[in-house]
Order: structure tokens, then sequence, then C-alpha cells
């Protein structure tokens, strides 16, 4: 058992990216931000799925191309091999929770991003 208070932890990029509450063993847990123009390099999981859980603001994600605007208390799950793409493409922050498992430390393989418009 152990706790771990978000205050305490720092995105990946200063003020976006991921910001890690949990890496391992089982599952990786994560609070994210996007500001406005962020995003995540297109990429698909061999082994884990993902899911995204939107605390605040609006965020596409695209899966297998195909883009899905989520908003504020939506929830995408993402299946091992399925492609997928986050972008902030609003002009306010965007923050969501991250969940990975069954964890693995190296399981991304990046992809051309696709045409957003």
């Amino acid at each position: 058992m152990f706790i771990v208070d978000e205050k305490d932890r720092e995105y990946r990029f200063g003020d976006n990216g991921p910001k890690y509450l949990m890496q391992g063993p089982r599952m990786n847990f994560a609070v994210v931000q996007f500001m406005p123009g962020n995003d995540f390099r297109a990429h698909y999981h061999d082994v884990m799925e993902e899911n995204f859980y939107i605390l605040e603001g609006s965020v596409d994600i695209y899966v297998d191309n195909v883009k899905h605007t989520l908003s504020k208390g939506e929830f995408i799950h993402i299946e091992p091999r399925e492609v997928h793409y986050v972008i902030n493409t609003t002009d306010a922050p965007v923050k969501l929770v991250s969940s990975l498992a069954p964890y693995r430390q190296s399981d991304k393989t990046e992809v051309e991003n696709p045409k957003v418009s």
C-alpha cells in the first residue's frame, strides 16, 4: 500500500505531459495535462491497453484515424494495437487521467500522426 499526493509530482514537460502517480509493477497511472496545441505522437501498444478519463476541458483523440472529441466526464478505452493520437486543438488546457495495463516498461511503437483538420 502507498499514498501519493499529485502536488508532489511534476509534469514531464514543465506545465504539460504526464505526471506519473504510479509506474508499474502492474499498471501505470498518470494525470496528464495538454496545453493548447500540445499533442502526443501517434502510437500503439502491443500488450498494454490504455484508458483516458477527461477531468477538465475537451480533447481530440484519434483511434485508428477516427477522431473522437471527448469532454469533461467522458472516458475512452483503447485496446492493444489500436493506434491512438491525442491533441488539444482548443484554446484552454485539458486535464485527464491515463492508465495503462498490464504494465510493460517498453511497449510503445510510434507511427505517423494522422492528418488533423
